[in-house]
């Protein structure tokens, strides 16, 4: 059997990546492939099989352990895609690292940098490189992206900056973190804020560079928020989960950007919410008051 489009996520054996495993599998048809990958290989060999047995499922999938904090792996997959298939056609980089608000966020500090944001250059640079034409490559971020969410000492960092440049920045935060001067520089306590921002700066950034080209063939690189969604990681951050969307269901509205026929060039290289943009210079700090952090 050929194999026609080949689509990948990251983080993909349970919560938000699952949801959009499963629904890649139902969209996509019969000489299709889905890689769902995560880093324990017993969970992406259980997830991969309940996925499979799903009725809704078309598609083909497998399997494939990923830690998403090595990069050499993360370039290999890419090579071995484009030489096995070409190139790869769906790219959803999803991964995160859980942290609970009782956590020391300096003290997880490294581990969630690397997983939210080495991880997401690392991704971008390698899989961009293989996307073929009138692909999609979209990275999961949240509200908390847009440039307005950080002090505005430290804007000068991500706006308008190229991949490098975000990357020395990252690196810069994590540093300030090691050395205890990170509040002083105007960096938040709560990790998910500059992460965020970097992840949507590093888009934006690979964006800037491929525009022209991918818009004349139909690819698609973006960020996106899916809202917030009901899963493991965010459920001990809010108290009122009125509001929140099952995965399944928060999974919808990046699938429809996956199988959009045509690509709104407004669209392009945002931070994309339910099909609209947030714009890049919104947003506001949060009130930070000694370890409360209040998004």
């Amino acid at each position: 059997m050929t194999t026609s489009r080949i689509a990948l996520v990251t983080g993909a054996n349970q919560g938000l990546g699952r949801a959009l495993a499963e629904g890649l599998a139902a969209r996509m048809g019969e000489r299709d492939l889905i890689l769902l990958t995560g880093r324990s290989r017993q969970r992406v060999a259980d997830a991969t099989r309940e996925v499979t047995e799903l009725s809704a499922t078309r598609a083909r999938v497998e399997g494939r352990v990923l830690d998403v904090t090595d990069t050499d792996a993360i370039a290999r997959l890419a090579e071995d895609l484009r030489a096995q298939y070409g190139g790869v056609d769906v790219v959803v980089s999803n991964a995160v690292a859980r942290l609970l608000p009782e956590e020391s966020q300096a003290e997880r500090a490294d581990e969630f940098i690397d997983v939210s944001n080495t991880a997401t250059h690392a991704i971008l640079r390698s899989f961009g490189a293989v996307l073929r034409p009138g692909g999609r490559l979209l990275v999961v971020a949240s509200t908390l992206g847009t440039l307005g969410h950080l002090d505005g000492r430290l804007h000068h960092l991500f706006d308008g900056a190229s991949l490098q440049q975000v990357e020395y920045a990252v690196e810069s935060w994590r540093g300030a973190i090691h050395n205890g001067t990170a509040r002083e520089a105007g960096w938040p306590l709560w990790l998910n804020v500059p992460s965020k921002v970097a992840q949507v700066a590093a888009v934006r950034a690979v964006a800037a560079e491929r525009r022209a080209r991918d818009l004349a063939d139909g690819t698609l690189v973006a960020a996106v928020c899916p809202g917030m969604v009901d899963t493991a990681t965010s459920r001990p951050w809010f108290s009122d989960y009125s509001r929140a969307q099952s995965p399944a269901r928060a999974a919808e509205a990046v699938l429809d950007l996956v199988f959009t026929e045509h690509v709104d060039p407004a669209l392009y290289g945002e931070l994309v919410r339910f099909g609209k943009v947030l714009p890049w210079h919104d947003g506001t700090p949060p009130v930070e008051q000694d370890d409360l952090i209040v998004p």
